[in-house]
């Protein structure tokens, strides 16, 4: 039975080949992801080379990380600007939803509050209360 699953596993080895990791983020190059597991590799080395090291790797790949994210953030900002240029809004729509941006993210807390910081009406109180005031006139 092992040598079966064996045979099975060089097989597709040999067709398929191996899988390299995927990074979760767009912007996340092959290269990042090296530093990745080299850091990881230097993570838990107690010694004063040991720290030296993993703190070098991770300020650079602090730098590259920020870096490719503000490039791949402008390059779809500016792709988006373009489309609404053609009236392409259908697309731009698209864009922006790629970027994981949603309406509510970041606001769920936000609403009316008092002196001591307490909430005292909720967003979703105050849309209700200006539809009801708009609805009016």
């Amino acid at each position: 039975m092992e040598k079966i699953t064996e045979c099975v596993i060089d097989t597709i080895n040999d067709l398929v080949g191996k899988v390299e990791k995927r990074a979760r983020k767009p912007w996340i190059t092959q290269e990042m992801m090296s530093k990745i597991d080299e850091r990881r590799k230097w993570k838990n080395v107690n010694n004063v080379e040991g720290k030296k090291n993993y703190r070098r790797l991770k300020n650079e790949l602090k730098r590259a990380t920020d870096n490719a994210k503000k490039e791949y953030l402008e390059n779809i900002c500016n792709e988006s600007m373009d489309l609404q240029r053609t009236v392409r809004y259908d697309l731009m729509y698209m864009k922006t939803k790629e970027i994981g941006w949603q309406e509510t993210q970041g606001i769920q807390n936000i609403g009316i509050e008092d002196s001591r910081l307490n909430i005292i009406v909720e967003l979703s109180q105050v849309v209700k209360i200006w539809e009801n005031y708009i609805t009016q006139f």
